[in-house]
């Protein structure tokens, strides 16, 4: 059986010098999807955070939010969490691997307790923990199988896409937001109670990544993208296929947010399946267009510096969102409120990344307990 070797040059968090670009490059931009899928959130207190009656330019934004960031963003984050530990597998040995995401796990729950129960800290720490003790240190053979497993959901989405096309109906029913009570209470307290509750049926609904971070896991074992030159067709391929089956699967859900096309509730529920499936695709996409980026501008330095930090940028936005949008402190509310938001708190956060000279607070931290 073929082996990829680990190598454990000197144990630690991955260095300055050994970090590629790519990965960097995506989780910093890909916090700004972060920002208005969650901004968003907030400002409806529900979720797909959408205005369910859009009119005139609000039209625009709510197709743009549902074809590229909505169900998009987040699967970017669980490629590059995949890879990662590949990247920390490297240099370190189990024991570490699964402090620090213990150690996550304890972010996750004082994130959602403190500030907003859609954490994904804690989902990866869970994931990360079933990584290291199943999936990372295995051979080559093994890890073909999440490409027949991406083989099966793309069939599987294929089939979603199908069924749902003869089975249109059309109606009068339009999208709407799934409240969360933590984003509507009238008190901090309040919040908090709700969030309690709230956080752990999220946390699970999103485990089911983990096939994401698997096909991380497999592209870090094959340095994708600390040398995307010799990987260009790959990544050329990836780019294509993934962003095309991921825009192609959003359109008709789209359509609905965006008021053009009306159906029934059954239909609209089959679209919004096809739409939340296909958004995994445009997370391998992304991954896969930044993976071709060999070099970028100097303008670009504050966002390739706010994805090494992008821990503390993450958390920063809660508190951003907290702070602007609940009903107990400035009650902001509506579409383009929440996207020149998302926008400001996006630029301020990668502005404060670039003056940073060492790493953020929340990776100092992290560090700190799981390398002692």
């Amino acid at each position: 059986m073929t082996t990829t070797v680990l190598e454990t040059p000197a144990p630690g968090p991955v260095r300055n010098g050994e970090r590629a670009l790519a990965p960097d490059l995506a989780r910093g931009a890909m916090l700004l999807f972060i920002a208005l899928a969650n901004a968003a959130n907030f400002a409806f207190a529900g979720q797909p955070g959408l205005d369910p009656a859009p009119h005139g330019l609000q039209r625009i934004a709510n197709f743009l939010m549902a074809t590229f960031v909505d169900s998009r963003a987040y699967p970017v984050f669980a490629v590059m969490f995949g890879y990662g530990l590949v990247q920390l597998a490297r240099r370190n040995p189990n024991r570490v691997l699964l402090r620090r995401n213990a150690l996550l796990i304890a972010f996750g729950a004082v994130h959602a307790t403190l500030l907003y129960f859609g954490d994904f800290l804690g989902a990866y720490g869970i994931v990360g923990i079933v990584a290291t003790l199943l999936l990372v240190r295995r051979g080559d053979r093994f890890h073909k199988v999440v490409l027949w497993l991406w083989a099966y959901q793309t069939a599987y989405a294929a089939f979603l896409a199908v069924t749902a096309a003869i089975g249109w109906r059309g109606g009068t029913a339009g999208i709407v937001n799934s409240p969360n009570p933590s984003l509507a209470a009238h008190s901090y307290a309040r919040s908090i109670l709700d969030r309690l509750a709230e956080w752990p049926l999220h946390t699970a609904t999103v485990l089911g990544f983990v096939v994401i971070v698997w096909l991380g896991i497999w592209a870090g074992r094959r340095r994708v993208l600390e040398d995307p030159a010799a990987h260009r067709r790959l990544l050329v391929r990836a780019a294509a296929w993934s962003l095309g089956i991921s825009t192609l699967g959003a359109l008709p859900y789209a359509l609905m947010c965006a008021g053009m096309v009306h159906a029934d509730p059954g239909t609209v529920e089959a679209m919004a399946r096809l739409h939340a499936v296909t958004g995994e695709y445009g997370g391998v996409g992304y991954v896969a267009l930044f993976g071709l980026v060999s070099s970028v501008p100097r303008f670009l330095a504050p966002v390739v510096a706010l994805g090494r930090r992008s821990l503390s940028g993450y958390l920063f936005q809660s508190i951003c969102w907290v702070t602007l949008f609940s009903p107990w402190a400035l009650h902001l509310t509506g579409t383009w409120t929440a996207i020149l938001a998302a926008v400001a708190v996006w630029v301020v956060s990668a502005l404060a990344a670039h003056a940073m000279r060492g790493r953020g607070p929340a990776e100092t931290l992290l560090r700190k307990f799981a390398y002692r």
